[in-house]
């Protein structure tokens, strides 16, 4: 499972600072855990996390090797406003099944189970989790999630991460515009591979570049497609690659 760190936010402009910057609208903090992700100007993916509002602030659970990049990506941002953004001593707990009273249901997907923030270390995890995600289409960071993604290609919206009604955020307006004046020509998808394939494979189609083979999960993987020309049986490598838009579970 994939290291993760959980910051805290704090101060009396916390919720306004935040909701200018981030993908999501933070007043849905009031109904529990929010997905969400903070964007360059340009509209490329910098980090994405979970937020979620307790006793003492706003917790933000991201990726161990996003952390310090948004730390400072926050603080460039905080100019004088009242917020003090830091470290916390809770690890992330997930699991399946009945969500127990201190966890909170993962927004994206019901297959993602449960997450909670505990001030005591997990014990080992055996549930598949790329499995899962393979399954229902759900990207992550330094996987399917880059400095060159775009949001939309990689699904936030079905998962719950964006909001197109709580107003400006940074590369809002990029985000925007591909959601309302442009058909998306790429994006995630989950395809079948038969043969031995690593993920960062490049997928050919007819000799033709067609896309990028990512997590991978037996016979399934998730892959960053060109859909015009993803028709077919493709090659990644020694392998086929199929994709039938009919098989995907997100």
């Amino acid at each position: 499972m994939t290291k993760r760190r959980i910051l805290r936010l704090t101060g009396a402009d916390t919720t306004d600072f935040l909701q200018g910057l981030i993908t999501n609208d933070i007043r849905r903090l009031d109904q529990g855990l929010v997905y969400a992700a903070m964007l360059t100007p340009q509209g490329k993916y910098l980090a994405d996390f979970f937020l979620l509002r307790d006793a003492n602030g706003v917790l933000l659970d991201v990726a161990e090797d996003q952390a310090d990049m948004l730390v400072q990506r926050l603080s460039m941002y905080k100019l004088r406003a009242d917020v003090a953004i830091g470290g916390t001593d809770l690890h992330l707990h997930r699991g399946l099944g009945d969500t127990p009273a201190d966890g909170h249901a993962d927004p994206r997907h019901p297959a993602m189970g449960w997450r909670a923030y505990r001030d005591t270390a997990p014990a080992a995890d055996s549930i598949d989790w790329t499995a899962r995600r393979v399954e229902y289409l759900i990207p992550q960071a330094g996987a399917e999630l880059t400095p060159d993604s775009f949001i939309l290609e990689m699904g936030f919206e079905r998962l719950g991460g964006v909001d197109f009604r709580k107003g400006c955020y940074v590369g809002q307006e990029v985000t925007a515009r591909m959601k309302h004046k442009t058909e998306l020509r790429k994006g995630l998808a989950q395809v079948r591979v038969e043969g031995p394939a690593e993920p960062g494979a490049d997928i050919l189609a007819e000799g033709k570049p067609a896309g990028t083979l990512l997590s991978r999960s037996g016979d399934r993987a998730l892959a960053y497609l060109r859909f015009d020309r993803a028709s077919g049986p493709m090659r990644a490598g020694d392998a086929t690659v199929i994709w039938d838009p009919a098989e995907a579970n997100g």
